[in-house]
């Protein structure tokens, strides 16, 4: 099996290229003259997405062929005082070299709205701003000019105190949305609130593919037995990913692989939190078992030293390889794994 790794939108290594200037309402609201404000955001925009473009040429040096976005690309470009701004014919330029260079070097690239975009929740006003907020991520990705390939990722939000109905709510509320907002999502198991079976229910319900988060289960496993999660779920997690790649018309896996999460909890006492390295160990445990049904698959690193936490795990993995572990380094950003039993 081949994987690939990647890491969430700020570089450690990378000097002076955040992709999330912003600015507070507060501070946007003292300036005098509101175009002239207006402008200036537009110019933040520009200079993350800019930064954007230097981090994506930093992972295509390092052999990285995955990459989250900053969800904060244009600021206050979702607050209600700005809803008759529209940013995006000014930002064109900028956001077209953004995905030019992805498409062409093969980069895999997504976005993770944020906790606030829910749709299970039961607030009429909480779900349109949850709407507005999937719009804006669609339209950062239509203006990139990337195809379905390219996706946001999201959780099916709380229990609002009934689990069962959240989660129908989830599937009838996003079911709703347009087409073009809908071929854009995949689905994440929470630490929280629903467990792996449960999401994967739900996201088979709703006909878009499962994103597995291995660390999430490991806090929020419901009644999964240990072998269940690879034997039983695995499997179906992969074929909500063949299934959108049959949508697509791709034909193998290498084309839309699977795709994964993974973190390490940062302490003890506090499981659920992502710790600044990967353990390789678990990671690896993991994707030799995942090697049994699957060819090809997309891991995505969530620690807190991004950039720099992956060249870590790939130095790790080379010593485990040296060790004879059904690991082989391909080059900076990508392994080769034996089946294990």
């Amino acid at each position: 099996m081949i994987v690939r790794f990647g890491f969430v939108a700020m570089s450690l290594v990378v000097q002076n290229a955040s992709p999330s200037r912003t600015q507070t309402y507060a501070n946007f609201s003292k300036l005098g003259d509101r175009d002239a404000a207006l402008r200036r955001l537009e110019r933040l925009a520009e200079e993350n997405l800019g930064n954007t473009l230097r981090i994506l040429k930093h992972c295509m040096a390092h052999d990285i062929r995955m990459y989250r976005f900053s969800s904060k690309l244009i600021p206050l470009a979702t607050h209600d005082a700005l809803l008759d701004w529209d940013p995006f014919q000014a930002l064109q330029e900028a956001f077209r070299e953004v995905g030019d260079y992805a498409r062409k070097q093969g980069i895999r690239v997504s976005f993770h709205p944020d906790h606030f975009c829910v749709f299970s929740t039961p607030r009429p006003e909480v779900l349109q701003s949850s709407i507005r907020d999937m719009e804006y991520h669609v339209r950062m990705l239509e203006a990139m000019g990337l195809d379905e390939r390219s996706k946001n990722n999201i959780h099916m939000g709380g229990a609002y105190g009934d689990k069962p109905a959240s989660a129908e709510r989830f599937v009838r509320q996003f079911g709703e949305l347009e087409d073009r907002i809908k071929r854009r999502v995949t689905l994440e198991n929470d630490d929280k609130t629903f467990n792996v079976k449960e999401t994967l229910a739900a996201a088979e319900e709703a006909g878009v593919p499962m994103v597995l988060d291995i660390h999430h289960h490991a806090v929020n496993p419901g009644d999964i037995p240990e072998d269940e999660l690879t034997e039983a779920l695995w499997p179906r997690i992969s074929e909500t990913w063949r299934i959108e790649r049959d949508r697509l018309g791709l034909g193998t896996e290498q084309e839309l692989p699977p795709k994964i999460h993974v973190s390490s909890p940062k302490s003890l006492s506090d499981p659920r939190g992502h710790a600044d390295l990967v353990a390789a160990e678990p990671v690896l445990a993991f994707l030799r078992q995942a090697a049994r049904t699957t060819s090809a698959l997309d891991c995505m690193l969530e620690a807190k030293h991004k950039d720099a936490a992956l060249f870590r795990l790939m130095e790790d993995l080379k010593e485990l390889e040296r060790r004879g572990e059904g690991v082989k380094v391909l080059d900076g950003g990508c392994v080769e794994i034996e089946p294990n039993g």
